[in-house]
């Protein structure tokens, strides 16, 4: 057991992260989709949170918000949808607006469901689009250059179809920190959560109209849902703040407030 934490430590410092990642897939291949398969079975299955995912709420000039995604995006780890992304958004605009919104989510969605699913769509006008996703596909073992290419497809579909003024595109969640999974599967997915998060900031670091948004929530597990996860309420009410935040000088500048 000693032996193999040094060779570990000695790993990690003649080795670049990447291939350090690469290489301890490789070693621990087994464990892993034992690990994984474990997972799927004990894991808790939480419900979709209740209440509406459309309508229109507050006073002032007009703003239609979309938010697209996975189980996050749909509020999964909520009771409702006023404790979700959508509550929290929703509260902040409807201050100064009316807010057309609309939640087009799927738990288990990956890039690829979500761009099939919104091709199905009927075009229509958005201002502001919120995007969360990419732990789906990290799950699912998409490769990142193609996952890429998915999200870039994604980016464009939005832009074209729903005439997108602001595209808002939450990162990739610390899964190093999820403490539903099990090490050593909980490192190797952490650190692949990394790699996607850090192309996803550069992908659309030079494309106007998106605004990125760093998910660098403290690690309190307490604040986790049930299953070990999924965010919590206050983690949710959190990543409002940070969307609000990331669009309210867009909302300004198009003439919204």
């Amino acid at each position: 057991m000693i032996s193999l934490r040094v060779n570990f430590d000695v790993m990690r410092l003649i080795l670049e992260p990447e291939m350090l990642v690469h290489a301890v897939r490789i070693l621990l291949f087994p464990i892993l989709v034992a690990q994984a398969a474990f997972v799927r079975r004990s894991a808790v299955h939480l419900a979709d949170p209740s209440g509406r995912r459309d309508g229109v709420s507050g006073q002032g000039p007009d703003l239609r918000l979309l938010i697209i995604g996975d189980s996050s995006a749909v509020g999964v780890g909520t009771s409702h949808q006023e404790e979700a992304l959508l509550g929290h958004m929703r509260k902040r605009l409807s201050q100064t607006n009316t807010v057309y919104w609309s939640v087009d989510a799927k738990t288990g969605a990956t890039t690829a469901d979500t761009i099939a699913r919104l091709q199905e769509r009927t075009p229509q006008k958005f201002d502001i689009v919120s995007v969360s996703l990419g732990v789906n596909d990290i799950t699912a073992r998409v490769p990142l250059s193609e996952w890429l290419q998915r999200f870039s497809m994604l980016l464009q579909l939005v832009e074209l179809k729903f005439q997108a003024d602001v595209i808002c595109i939450s990162g990739i969640p610390p899964i190093h920190y999820f403490p539903l999974l099990p090490q050593p599967l909980r490192w190797v997915l952490g650190a692949q959560a990394a790699r996607f998060d850090r192309a996803l900031r550069k992908l659309v670091s030079n494309r106007s109209g998106c605004r990125f948004i760093e998910m660098d929530f403290e690690p309190n597990v307490s604040q986790m849902s049930p299953d070990g996860f999924h965010p919590g309420p206050k983690i949710y009410a959190e990543w409002g703040r940070k969307v609000y935040r990331a669009i309210r000088r867009d909302i300004k500048q198009l003439g919204k407030t």
